[in-house]
């Protein structure tokens, strides 16, 4: 067993690094089309996907947010989460292979069809339960609702990349159902079932090591770092080493 600090950030890539070497992500991205839906986490996605086809120019992660949640003594924020949509530029769609660029979700759900992957991210996970959810700000229920539509509807795959940091202890149907009563305040809860990519699932698609949680925290710049212990044969072990040593130095994402 080796144990590793994984932070937020390293933790964002290497999760899409995972991604991108699922063989239905290599096989969507022939035949089929992908949505990327903007997130910071699906930002790293989105860089590996298309730096894997040659086309990253033209991408930046800077802006690939509708919503983020920030310290809540920022100045850009309003009690701590900051919606700017200002120079948003587009979710990531790509059809056979092609980046099809400056459009979203919105504009592509209904050409969908089974077959076709949607990415979205979460800001909560149970990992006991395997359950995702998203803080949901808009009238409407924002990406999330669009793209149900055609995962429920069409058998479209639901991809939710999310990191260890978003953990929670508690069932989300049951958070979700105190958040969303009428009369509460502040954001509602979105619980939602789509295949979750943590950086444990990560660790196993890359190396096909085991990978657990054992503890968590950190400062000057540590703060939301997992510990994780990675159980594999030596050969796994070495590769899962190499891989975190690799993923490392990547910077937190910045505003």
């Amino acid at each position: 067993m080796k144990q590793f600090v994984v932070t937020p950030s390293a933790g964002k890539r290497l999760i899409a690094k995972a991604i991108t070497s699922l063989p239905e992500i290599s096989n969507a991205l022939k035949n089929r089309t992908i949505v990327i839906i903007a997130g910071t986490t699906n930002g790293c996605v989105a860089e590996e996907i298309l730096t894997s086809l040659k086309a990253s120019d033209g991408f930046s992660r800077k802006n690939f947010f509708r919503g983020v949640t920030m310290p809540p003594t920022s100045a850009l924020t309003s009690k701590g989460r900051l919606n700017d949509e200002s120079k948003f530029p587009g979710d990531v769609v790509i059809t056979k292979g092609k980046w099809r660029k400056g459009i979203t979700i919105f504009d592509i759900v209904d050409e969908l069809k089974e077959g076709d992957i949607i990415l979205k991210g979460a800001n909560a996970v149970d990992l006991q339960r395997k359950q995702a959810a998203i803080l949901i700000g808009h009238p409407r229920a924002g990406t999330i609702a669009i793209a149900l539509q055609a995962v429920l509807g069409r058998r479209v795959n639901l991809i939710i990349p999310v990191g260890l940091e978003k953990r929670v202890s508690s069932d989300l149907f049951y958070l979700a159902q105190k958040v969303n009563l009428p009369g509460a305040c502040g954001f509602r809860l979105f619980p939602t079932q789509g295949q979750i990519i943590t950086e444990i699932e990560a660790i196993k698609i890359l190396t096909g090591a085991d990978t657990e949680l054992i503890s968590a925290g950190g400062v000057c710049g540590a703060e939301g770092s997992c510990w994780l212990a990675i159980t594999g044969t030596e050969e796994q072990e070495a590769v899962a080493e190499k891989l975190l040593t690799s993923v490392a130095p990547e910077p937190a994402f910045s505003i």
